[in-house]
């Protein structure tokens, strides 16, 4: 592994240090009480309630333990414990003192649990309150605004502000500019006042403003908080006498040149800046019926399965920067993968199954936004069936062995249903429907393969594959294609896949991880953010930032 401290995405509640969650009837709390001494790195504290990495791992955790082992839970409050403060951002000094890598890594992960509190009220009726019981800032106010309401304690102190723009020369970094304008409708040039000023909008203003969706005076703010929670439970379907799933640690093992779970395992080959992901079919039979599914818990193959290579995908992507090559593979029995497909088909309207198939669309949409060469390789032995499907129309590039004199042999892609919206993108698109810039011909030229085992040849006339080589040219055009992308700027390859990975339309989401996670990526190299007299530099030393004022 890097030289670094590694970083570690499992955790469980007995060991937060910055959240407390509480769980009442069909509404669960999440109070931040951030403990400054307890910084995932050292050299800063955490003062004020604002976040790093650690904090946001702890999130990420805690909204999955709601998820999947609260199900009676309809709204989430997120509020603060600390007098006066809800959450003052994203730790500045953090910032100041971190790597370039770390802090576009970081945002990328806030970005993507925030991403996740919206999806999970999209799609599996888990609504969001947050209770902003003091002042709001950057990062907190992001966290805010990813919630279906806000309520705001209108004490005339406490208030919401984007100060990064005026305070240290970047953007905020989790979708606030985007969701003010696309989520919010706040009128641009209200937005362009609230964003250049460092002392924020309170009171009435803030909710003519639609910066929040309504306020109440301290007295009354502990009632109207849970009034609101308990009408935003009524709009949920979620069960109100299901057992929840307890989600136990994964068994992982971490190797220097590995890491290895149940269904997933990654190897590294350093000399080319590569590793291998190779997602396993279950062995063993998986249950059917909805009986077996909640007898298998967390051990059912589709949840485990999405929970391993969710943690992998952080790991890597955290842990090993100069791995830059991922090589998507599949082993196993395809009928497996299928079966369990048409489980998770059968039973979606089912609270336990629709959050494991919440699970599989997120960590889909987080290989989708990872910034690494996605090559899928179809071998003997694969399983690209269905649901493993998605991972070879994630790839940049897909190769597939052509054996048409071995047709016991040859490996096979199958298509299934839930290629075809199971599991959405960011920008709300089926891969298929990406990959085929939604045209009608070549997507139901797909389906009506759907259930078959396409050999290499029928895979590439359908254009499933990128290429089909055959046992002569194999081993040396997925060599030459591993050392060519090796010898490419990492730079102009992760702008470049940006781009590719997601033409067409544009969401929400796209514009927070494309257009503005692209800026700020820039801004966040720029002295005047990060040079010696740069606005993070210089941040509470008691220092004016010095800019370079020509406009790039």
């Amino acid at each position: 592994m890097s030289a670094a401290p590694r970083v570690d995405y499992q955790t469980d509640p007995s060991r937060y240090k910055h959240w407390k969650l509480s769980v009442e009837g069909p509404v669960a709390t999440l109070a931040m009480d951030v403990a400054e001494d307890g910084g995932v790195r050292p050299g800063y504290k955490l003062k004020l309630n604002s976040y790093d990495l650690g904090v946001d791992i702890e999130l990420h955790d805690a909204l999955n333990r709601i998820r999947f082992e609260h199900p009676q839970v309809r709204t989430v409050i997120l509020t603060s414990l600390k007098d006066r403060i809800f959450c003052s951002g994203a730790n500045i000094f953090m910032l100041g003192l971190s790597s370039h890598a770390w802090k576009v890594n970081f945002c990328k992960f806030t970005n993507e649990t925030r991403n996740g509190i919206e999806d999970s009220s999209r799609h599996e009726g888990l609504k969001f309150l947050a209770a902003v019981n003091g002042s709001c800032a950057g990062g907190g106010y992001e966290l805010a605004l990813a919630c279906d309401e806000i309520l705001l304690v209108d004490d005339r102190s406490s208030s919401v502000s984007l100060p990064e723009v005026p305070l240290l020369g970047v953007l905020p970094g989790t979708g606030g500019l985007t969701r003010l304008t696309d989520k919010r409708r706040v009128r641009h040039d209200r937005a362009d006042l609230f964003c250049t000023t460092t002392e924020g909008v309170r009171g009435q203003r803030a909710l003519e403003w639609r910066l929040v969706d309504a306020l109440a005076k301290p007295a009354q703010f502990a009632q109207a908080v849970q009034e609101r929670a308990r009408k935003l439970a009524q709009a949920s379907d979620r069960p109100q006498d299901a057992k929840g799933v307890p989600l136990p640690p994964l068994a992982r093992r971490i190797e220097a040149e590995a890491i290895r779970y149940e269904y997933v395992e990654v190897t590294i080959d350093r000399a080319h800046r590569a590793a291998t992901f190779t997602v396993k079919a279950p062995a063993k039979p998986q249950p059917g019926d909805l009986a077996g599914i909640e007898a298998a818990g967390a051990r059912w193959w589709p949840l485990q399965m999405a929970r391993e290579l969710d943690d992998a995908i952080l790991e890597m992507r955290t842990n090993e920067l100069e791995i830059g090559t991922w090589l998507l593979k599949t082993e196993g029995d395809a009928q497996a993968v299928l079966a369990c497909d048409e489980a998770l088909q059968q039973h979606a309207n089912h609270w336990f199954v629709r959050q494991v198939r919440g699970l599989l669309r997120r960590t889909l949409a987080r290989l989708d936004v990872s910034s690494r060469t996605l090559f899928a390789l179809v071998e003997p032995g694969s399983c690209f069936a269905g649901t493993l499907a998605e991972l070879a129309f994630a790839a940049d590039r897909s190769y597939m062995l052509a054996l048409p004199d071995e047709p016991a042999r040859a490996p096979t892609l199958t298509l299934g249903d839930v290629n075809f919206g199971a599991y959405p993108m960011v920008n709300g698109q089926s891969r298929l429907a990406r990959r085929f810039y939604e045209e009608e011909g070549p997507l139901q030229a797909a389906r009506a393969a759907i259930g078959r085992a396409l050999d290499a040849d029928e895979a590439l006339e359908l254009g499933l594959v990128t290429s089909a080589p055959d046992d002569i040219d194999w081993t040396d055009e997925i060599r030459l294609a591993i050392e060519e992308r090796a010898a490419m700027s990492p730079d102009a390859l992760t702008g470049m896949e940006a781009n590719l990975r997601f033409a067409g339309r544009e969401t929400m989401e796209t514009r927070i991880f494309g257009r503005l996670s692209a800026w700020q990526n820039w801004i966040f190299q720029r002295p005047n953010a990060v040079g010696d007299k740069g606005a993070l530099k210089v941040y509470g030393k008691g220092e004016k930032a010095q800019f370079d004022l020509h406009r790039v």
